[in-house]
């Protein structure tokens, strides 16, 4: 298989590293993801007028450019080696995903607004009870004349305080676990002036980014605001986490080079009996190790990457692979760079200790490990 990028493809690539590189500072990002914002919305506008990558991988019918996946891996690998709190994947991956895949007028006016930059989405998908396993839902719908009523609580909702719109997975028939019965519905949403039947609870995530806990208690909702055909929501919903969970394997491949790099060049650096700690054998073993890791990581996301168009089988053991290589490597890695670099490693002065919380995360995000090893054996037993 050929794994060389296209001419446009690195043009892409240095589009959007060059734009992060003179534009994104970690120490501003931070500071904007710990304000009341939460984000720098003057840099969600340079992705959407300048770089254009909120449209990049979606469909030409909604004003996008007709990426694919490639284009995916190749955007949120730098987003994640700048360290990227603005809200790309719940947007352009798991939104939009879920729009394109349910399709209908309403979805394609939302869609054209992500692409402009005018509209953020969040996905109420979680609850208390189910963990990560994103067909186990309690939160219910049943109608009531022209209108649906929504009675539930999701919870880690992330991006939810950024977004415009929420998408909203309930249950209109079948037991909780059932994967037949689940609906998605799609409603404006402002977590700063509520609608009646809606409590949020907000909050900053340990890698610096919001999310909600949302209940909803008979909550109103029109009849439009039904996504696709009622209970059979499940395979856009499975297909775009897939998609996302490939999406922030990428992000935490970008983050493992960023890592990796500064430890190396800290290790140069950094003297101890008169020599660069780097000098040392041991330790320059111990960086191959990580190296290793990383080299493993990025062939796992390659893989995943391009199975995304492969039957859902193939396509989810290809994903949940790289979810297991993933977690370890990000742990490996992260845990080793922050000892190489000694007590600072975890400071707030150090670009490794955030870039550390963010790679913890994402081995959880979509699902642990062990969730992810547990599907693949499912999906490989004769």
């Amino acid at each position: 298989m050929d794994f060389t990028f296209t001419d446009e493809q690195e043009l892409l690539r240095d589009a959007v590293a060059g734009f992060l590189g003179a534009r994104y500072e970690l120490a501003k990002s931070r500071g904007a993801a710990k304000s009341d914002a939460g984000w720098q919305s003057s840099m969600w506008r340079g992705f959407a007028q300048e770089l254009g990558i909120l449209g990049a991988t979606l469909p030409e019918r909604v004003d996008g450019m007709g990426g694919g996946p490639v284009e995916l891996m190749i955007i949120t690998e730098e987003l994640g080696r700048a360290l990227v709190v603005e809200p790309y994947v719940d947007t352009v991956v798991v939104g939009a995903g879920l729009l394109n895949r349910t399709g209908g007028e309403r979805a394609d006016s939302i869609l054209r607004q992500i692409v402009s930059g005018a509209a953020r989405t969040a996905f109420a998908a979680l609850e208390p009870s189910s963990g990560q396993t994103l067909h186990d839902v309690s939160t219910t719908a049943r109608r009531d004349g022209d209108a649906w009523v929504l009675d539930g609580v999701k919870t880690v909702v992330t991006s939810a305080p950024l977004a415009t719109h929420l998408l909203i997975s309930a249950r209109t028939a079948g037991d909780r676990r059932d994967r037949d019965g689940i609906s998605l519905f799609l409603t404006e949403f402002d977590a700063a002036d509520l609608p009646a039947g809606v409590e949020v609870h907000s909050y900053r995530t340990i890698d610096d980014r919001v999310g909600s806990d949302i209940t909803f208690t008979g909550f109103r909702l029109p009849a439009d605001a039904l996504l696709g055909a009622e209970g059979a929501a499940w395979d856009a919903i499975d297909a775009t986490a897939d998609e996302a969970i490939a999406a922030i394997a990428s992000e935490a491949v970008g983050c493992m080079r960023k890592v990796l790099a500064d430890t190396v060049e800290y290790a140069k650096q950094r003297q101890q009996f008169g020599q660069p700690i780097g000098s040392f054998q041991v330790l320059q073993h111990r960086m191959v190790d990580m190296f290793i890791e990383l080299e493993q990581a990025i062939a796992a996301v390659y893989l995943a990457v391009y199975s995304l168009g492969a039957a859902a089988p193939d396509r989810a053991r290809a994903v949940s692979a790289a979810k297991v290589t993933i977690g370890r490597a990000a742990r490996f890695i992260g845990q080793n760079a922050v000892q190489l670099h000694g007590a600072m490693g975890m400071t707030e002065e150090l670009a490794i200790g955030h870039y550390f919380k963010r790679l913890t995360a994402i081995e959880y995000e979509f699902g642990s490990s062990d969730q992810h090893l547990a599907r693949y054996a499912a999906l490989t037993r004769p």
